[in-house]
């Protein structure tokens, strides 16, 4: 599951997406630069090779770490898409492209929002759209909806199967999460039960309001770190774990969902300004300043398991300890990040130094949590399913993590 919300104005064309996926389903930044392809040369996607272009743009991408498509990105023209699973009652082919493989394949083909919004339809049209999706369950699979900004406008892309709706934002708030929203294509093929137990049409109220309540790419994090109205902590419910809002977290009976990743974006003519966590849990993370062509060193790419070496691993120590007891962890972390942030949001901070410094409030949170003797506040639900995602996460697999 998942959010993305864009607010256009005169000023700038925001942009917000939470990934939200299976706990143990490591999510990477990777930087592609632009390339020139042989002619004939194909491009092995998730599932199936295709055709490649003569020329790909540079990217920068946010990526579950077992795919090669992308949850969002952006790319050396300012051209920034989020991906949504949606829920539909089109048949579901056995393989074909990922909604993750189109988004890449538009972000690397596409210099603006109108032409990556038709790479993506003539991609469905002639590939289809198929295969896994999930980590956890290798049946998993669904179709999917995109929110296409460039630095003037943005689109709404709605598919189910090979059928296909597109939407323009010129101006004002438009948010997508995991059910169909075109009027009339909605209609025909929202599948509305799975819709209802995803919460989607909650999430998709949820983000665009508070997006809409303030000005500015902060407002944007907040959105993305929000837990629902009057709330600091994440509310649990029986059926589908702390889903009701746009920083998710798992634990219920029919849906279980992690934010994995969490992404801003601020296009402008004069430059582009993106922030991204890298981990997952932006109630507990930090936004990082991140370009097209100058990657951060994150270390290496994650794993299926447990690897502190890796930036989104390493955060795992201190978001998995941190969420036993939100009432009490998460206030001190939003406070000791408040002024690293502050200094990216304000350009006072590279990329680099922002990494540094992010380093080291990790490793202080570290030996904070370790040395404090946590009681687990959440429902027993939500601790029997961390405790199997725990183990997972050292190796010790179990029947349903495969």
């Amino acid at each position: 599951m998942c959010d993305t919300v864009v607010v256009v104005d005169r000023a700038a064309v925001r942009f917000a997406k939470n990934s939200d996926r299976d706990a143990n389903e490591a999510q990477l930044l990777e930087w592609r630069p632009a390339a020139t392809h042989a002619p004939g040369s194909q491009v092995r996607c998730t599932h199936l090779a295709v055709p490649q272009a003569a020329r790909t743009h540079a990217v920068l991408l946010s990526r579950p770490f077992w795919m090669w498509g992308a949850e969002m990105g952006t790319n050396e023209h300012g051209v920034t898409i989020g991906n949504e699973a949606v829920f539909t009652t089109a048949p579901r082919p056995g393989t074909g492209l990922t909604g993750m493989d189109l988004l890449r394949l538009a972000l690397e083909r596409a210099r603006d929002a109108e032409a990556a919004v038709d790479t993506i339809v003539s991609l469905l049209e002639r590939h289809g759209q198929g295969g896994r999706c999930g980590w956890e369950a290798p049946t998993f699979s669904y179709d999917s909806s995109f929110l296409v900004a460039d630095r003037t406008h943005a689109y709404v892309l709605e598919t189910a199967g090979s059928h296909w709706a597109v939407e323009v934002v010129h101006a004002g708030v438009r948010s997508i999460s995991n059910g169909l929203t075109i009027p009339g294509f909605a209609d025909a093929h929202a599948d509305r039960l799975r819709g209802r137990v995803a919460a989607c049409e909650v999430r998709r109220a949820r983000s665009a309001r508070v997006a809409a309540g303030e000005q500015g790419t902060g407002a944007l994090l907040a959105t993305l770190r929000d837990h629902g109205a009057g709330r600091n902590t994440p509310r649990y419910r029986l059926h589908n774990g702390a889903l009701a809002a746009p920083c998710a977290h798992p634990g219920g009976l029919l849906a279980s969902t992690q934010t994995t990743a969490s992404w801003a974006s601020e296009l402008t003519e004069a430059g582009d300004r993106h922030l991204a966590t890298a981990t997952a849990a932006p109630c507990t993370a930090v936004f990082l300043p991140v370009t097209v062509d100058h990657p951060l060193l994150l270390g290496p790419e994650p794993p299926a398991v447990t690897d502190d070496a890796s930036w989104w691993w390493s955060h795992e120590a201190v978001h998995r300890r941190a969420i036993r007891d939100p009432g009490r962890w998460l206030p001190r972390l939003a406070a000791d990040r408040a002024p690293v942030e502050r200094a990216v949001l304000e350009g006072a901070m590279d990329g680099p130094e922002a990494v540094a410094a992010v380093t080291a409030l990790r490793a202080r949170w570290h030996a904070a949590l370790t040395a404090d003797p946590i009681a687990d506040t959440r429902p027993p639900l939500v601790r029997r399913y961390w405790a199997v995602r725990d183990r997972a996460a050292t190796g010790q697999v179990t029947g349903r993590q495969r």
